[in-house]
């Protein structure tokens, strides 16, 4: 974590000596008040020359703003001040979900407005890793059930579009849809049981025009 007041050449060498690619920028009370990332630094002037508002039709205002980026010392100049942070308790499946909404890497964690962590895309990949595999009830009859219950759950593909029958680990899907991309989810939906041994769908793709197409 950096202040305001640092400079950016020492936010940029915490960030190589930690090999990080962001760090928080916080207050004198310890709040945070931005982030100051790599992307922020890939105008600077240490870099080569910059032009100014380059793009297209920018205004004063904008080719201003580029300078004082590209140009001033102090990270509170370079940081990026709309920060999305989240309470310690907020499930993982939700950070994951902003970090997708706003296109972030990092989500500041806070207990009553004080840094306490940050989360980055590598945590959320290391708590994929390390989640335990889901756990089903075993049998022909439990396994159609799931794919019946995940179909209509998670796809909105009710029993009247799909017949689901299960023989010995083997699950035999039939019915219609609307797309290939929703095939192909029914097919994952399948796949992600245990004690599936095998698949054969018989889905009609009714957008496209197509005939049942066997797998």
């Amino acid at each position: 974590m950096v202040s305001a007041e640092n400079s950016v050449r020492h936010a940029a060498q915490i960030m190589l000596d930690r090999c990080v690619s962001g760090l928080p920028v916080l207050s004198d009370d310890g709040r945070v008040i931005g982030i100051v990332t790599e992307g922020d630094l890939l105008r600077r002037t240490e870099l080569g020359e910059f032009r100014h508002g380059a793009t297209s039709g920018a205004t004063a205002e904008r080719r201003a703003r580029d300078y004082v980026k590209s140009s001033s010392w102090k990270v509170g100049d370079v940081m990026s001040g709309n920060v999305v942070a989240v309470e310690e308790k907020t499930p993982v499946n939700r950070i994951a979900s902003l970090m997708a909404e706003h296109g972030i890497k990092r989500v500041p964690v806070l207990r009553e407005g004080k840094l306490v962590g940050i989360v980055s895309r590598c945590d959320l990949l290391k708590a994929i890793c390390a989640a335990p595999p889901e756990s089903t009830a075993s049998g022909d009859i439990a396994i159609a059930r799931s794919i019946r219950a995940r179909l209509s759950q998670d796809l909105d593909l009710g029993g009247d579009q799909m017949r689901i029958s299960v023989e010995r680990g083997v699950v035999h899907v039939q019915g219609t849809v609307g797309s290939e991309a929703e095939r192909k989810a029914v097919q994952t939906v399948a796949k992600g049981l245990p004690n599936v041994t095998r698949i054969e769908l018989d889905i009609c793709v009714a957008s496209a025009g197509a005939g049942p197409e066997p797998q």
